[in-house]
């Protein structure tokens, strides 16, 4: 898992939630703070990890941003196959860390500088932690409390794990001090998780863009846990984790897990939309365990079947592990296509630094830049020195001084009289801006659009090749000087 994180982990830019990551962990602890009371209070724990991070290299770039997802990444292959080692035989647990090592998805989150592959190790050791005190290796509730607790506040939609750990407990029909010891941890989380669910109920806007989940979301997030989307292997994955589900003591664990936060979080977001499957990445976890045992019922039943000429049954060694490292392998193989694309910057939503190449070498110290809408601004903080030089024409106060994210904009009247004395701006714009699609619904930014249309005329465009190739760089000059000829 490692080896696959660190694999193309530099792909030549940012998209904008981790642009979001790199420009608010590099702020200083209190303006983190401040900015969490208004926006991404889900994060916030995260965000202060990262600047511990960022803090260690001088100049930060995209790899020392996604390492805490490698590790992350690599810490829950490392429990999956702890957990399938306990649950079953070290053979499955093998396979099941294998499993989860070349699933496309895990290797997805892996490079992200996002916080979904630290909560899902997190979510790996707190269900460990649970199997060993049902098993009696461990006495002491509250190293799972604080785990559940601490990768809860990574993500605070990490607390579905609680319902699939308890229907594990319902399934493995524990005993009346189990779940009194289970529910105390589980009040302590409560305690913990409360503030933060409270102020994030106020910021609930920032995923108001989530649609309501339908059957194509659930045949999605299926066929992603399948260590792939499509073909023979996905098939093998299904039968596999079929087979599985009849190994009592591996199933009541991994399938509450693979199944009950995805289902919960559907569920929910029939009624308030809040349902993605990067928020549910921890539920993966189950898959691989369920695939790993099935493939191990499948080897003891054919290993039952093999006998020597003389009657002699076939003794099951060392090989039928490898056998089942070499199925993987396959796997992996079968999805190498889809692995290498993930490593280039087109499978993300947009890639930040395309346009800021174009600002780079087109950009003159001195010269008027607008933004629009105002968050096509995070390519110019994600790479500041590419816009060095540049006078933001609408800014009035920074993100880190006004607690925002991109900052406060001069008002209308402000922001007219800035235009008024500019004859050429370029313009950052994001595709949709400038498409008559309907007024933008910021009154600086209904400015901006009006200003561009009514007294500018293009004069150049320029656009990084690619589907999401993000904002256009646009130089628009004042009609008198555009007829006085070219500027340039």
């Amino acid at each position: 898992m490692l080896a696959i994180g660190l694999w193309g982990v530099n792909r030549g830019g940012m998209w904008r939630d981790e642009a979001v990551t790199f420009q608010v962990a590099r702020r200083t602890v209190p303006q983190i703070w401040r900015l969490l009371h208004g926006v991404d209070a889900v994060h916030g724990l995260y965000y202060l990890l990262m600047h511990a991070v960022l803090a260690v290299d001088p100049v930060p770039g995209e790899v020392v941003l996604r390492l805490p997802s490698v590790c992350g990444a690599a810490a829950t292959a490392g429990l999956v196959a702890a957990l399938g080692a306990r649950l079953a035989r070290p053979r499955v647990g093998l396979w099941a860390g294998l499993l989860y090592a070349v699933t496309p998805m895990a290797g997805h989150y892996a490079q992200e500088g996002r916080s979904y592959a630290l909560v899902a190790a997190g979510a790996a050791g707190a269900t460990l932690l649970l199997v060993r005190l049902l098993d009696g290796a461990a006495r002491a509730w509250w190293p799972y409390g604080l785990v559940v607790a601490v990768t809860c506040l990574l993500h605070e939609l990490a607390v579905l794990v609680l319902c699939a750990h308890a229907v594990t407990l319902a399934l493995a029909r524990a005993g009346r001090a189990v779940w009194w010891r289970w529910c105390r941890a589980v009040g302590a989380v409560g305690v913990v998780l409360a503030p933060l669910v409270i102020v994030s109920q106020g910021q609930a806007a920032q995923v108001g863009w989530l649609p309501v989940p339908g059957w194509g979301s659930a045949e999605r997030v299926l066929r992603s846990f399948a260590a792939g989307p499509t073909g023979p292997v996905f098939w093998g994955c299904v039968v596999l984790v079929l087979l599985g589900l009849g190994r009592r003591r591996l199933s009541v664990v991994a399938g509450p897990l693979m199944v009950v936060p995805p289902a919960v979080l559907m569920g929910v977001s029939q009624v308030r939309p809040v349902y993605d499957d990067r928020y549910v990445l921890y539920a993966l976890a189950g898959a691989p365990l369920l695939v790993a045992v099935g493939g191990d019922r499948l080897a003891g039943v054919m290993g039952r079947g093999l006998r020597w000429p003389g009657g002699r049954r076939v003794p099951r060694v060392r090989p039928v592990a490898l056998a089942g490292v070499a199925a993987v392998a396959v796997a992996f193989l079968q999805h190498l296509p889809l692995h290498r694309v993930d490593r280039t910057p087109a499978t993300r939503a947009d890639n930040l630094a395309g346009v800021s190449v174009l600002a780079a070498r087109e950009i003159r110290a001195g010269d008027p830049v607008l933004f629009l809408p105002s968050i096509a601004r995070r390519a110019a903080l994600a790479y500041p020195a590419a816009f060095a030089g540049a006078r933001d024409l609408a800014l009035r106060e920074s993100g880190p001084r006004s607690g925002t994210l991109y900052g406060r904009e001069a008002g209308p009247v402000e922001l007219r009289r800035r235009l008024a004395g500019a004859d050429r701006v370029w313009v950052v714009v994001e595709p949709y801006a400038l498409g008559g699609g309907g007024r933008p619904s910021d009154a600086s930014d209904r400015v901006k659009l009006a200003v561009v249309q009514e007294h500018f005329a293009l004069r150049e465009e320029h656009t990084r090749p690619g589907a999401n190739a993000g904002a256009t760089l646009r130089l628009y000059v004042r009609v008198r000087a555009a007829e006085s000829g070219p500027c340039r």
